[in-house]
């Protein structure tokens, strides 16, 4: 059985060969300053700053990982964990900032936003340590935390309070449910067509951030159309053969 290498016995790299590692950990770890940014426009009731910050940290976590693999961080710097500083930087801007958004925004009263944003950030932590929230194929194994696009959701639709919270619960319940929901980067089934939806989303988004979370009735259309996409194509999942499911 073949083993990983201890870190002690690769061979050690010069400083110019660590240093593109040590800018993707720093771009990597930019998402928490742009989470702090989110946090304290949301405090100021500026919500579509605080979006607009959350939506760049959507970026930054979606191509880090690519660049590097590109770069063979790992290998440049296997002291640092890229692994562990992702977890940390998506659980601030997909979960602690946007429940905070929650408590701020005046849907409910005071009292029950918190109640509500406990509930996010207690399941949302639960999911984030789980070893299995991945598939073997990459995909989500439960609803993924993206407690940022839900809010968003929430702060643009502005639907029922009695709706709001079951989008919520089950949203919260759905992170311990055996369902998909696909990795747009990762999972190679329809993954052109995922893309280009994920990038229709994300202009829709920023264009709904530049209108001040009161969008047109198109933009209004092509979020929801993406949503449905998102959450729909799981139902679809072709399960590769020969590799254990966990979900």
């Amino acid at each position: 059985m073949e083993t990983e290498e201890p870190v002690s016995n690769r061979p050690k790299r010069s400083f110019a060969e660590r240093l593109p590692a040590y800018f993707v950990h720093f771009f990597t770890a930019s998402g928490g300053a742009l989470a702090f940014l989110a946090l304290l426009a949301a405090i100021d009731k500026d919500f579509s700053r605080a979006f607009l910050w959350l939506g760049v940290a959507l970026i930054v976590d979606g191509v880090d990982g690519t660049i590097a693999r590109a770069l063979h961080v790992r290998d440049r710097l296997p002291n640092i964990s890229g692994d562990v500083l992702d977890l940390v930087i998506d659980f601030t801007t997909y979960v602690f900032v946007p429940a905070a958004i929650l408590v701020f925004c005046g849907f409910w009263s005071r009292e029950i936003a918190i109640v509500w944003a406990i509930v996010i950030i207690v399941s949302a932590a639960l999911y984030f340590a789980d070893l299995r929230m991945k598939t073997p194929d990459n995909w989500f194994a439960g609803f993924p935390a993206v407690w940022n696009v839900i809010v968003f959701y929430l702060v643009v639709y502005h639907p029922p309070v009695w709706t709001a919270s079951a989008i919520i619960l089950a949203a919260a319940v759905g992170q311990a449910l055996p369902i998909v929901f696909v990795h747009p980067f990762r999972v190679r089934q329809l993954k052109p067509l995922t893309l280009l939806m994920a990038a229709v989303w994300a202009v829709a988004g920023f264009v709904t951030i530049a209108e001040d979370l009161l969008p047109d009735r198109l933009t209004h259309a092509v979020l929801l159309i993406c949503a449905a996409y998102f959450t729909c194509l799981g139902l679809v999942r072709r399960r590769p053969k020969g590799l254990a499911d966990t979900a």
